[in-house]
């Protein structure tokens, strides 16, 4: 019988394929429009350019999944959520922190 490891690293994110779902849904739309493209192009040289298509698209999907910094985006949510009551002073500095 087969067994299972119990997936630990779930705060990282869900992965399929080693492949965030963001990037995971776009490779995906590109092989349904890939397989459109082959049913109704009957043509060897467009089936080959398709799937060296989707490869490449594959392998630069793994590598800026593994290069964070390519997209950085600025922090919607806060560092840490505290009951204690509210200071201007706090949002300025995290403002100029952000930048």
């Amino acid at each position: 019988m087969r067994s299972y490891e119990v997936y630990r690293n779930i705060r990282k994110g869900a992965l399929i394929w080693g492949l965030p779902l963001s990037f995971f849904a776009l490779l995906m739309v590109s092989v349904v429009a890939s397989l459109l493209v082959i049913i109704f192009s009957f043509s060897l040289i467009v089936v080959v350019l398709l799937f060296l298509w989707n490869g490449c698209l594959f392998i630069g999907l793994n590598k800026m999944n593994g290069k964070t910094h390519l997209l950085n985006f600025i922090r919607v949510f806060p560092k840490s959520i505290s009951n204690k009551k509210d200071n201007i002073l706090n949002h300025v500095e995290d403002q100029y922190l952000q930048v």
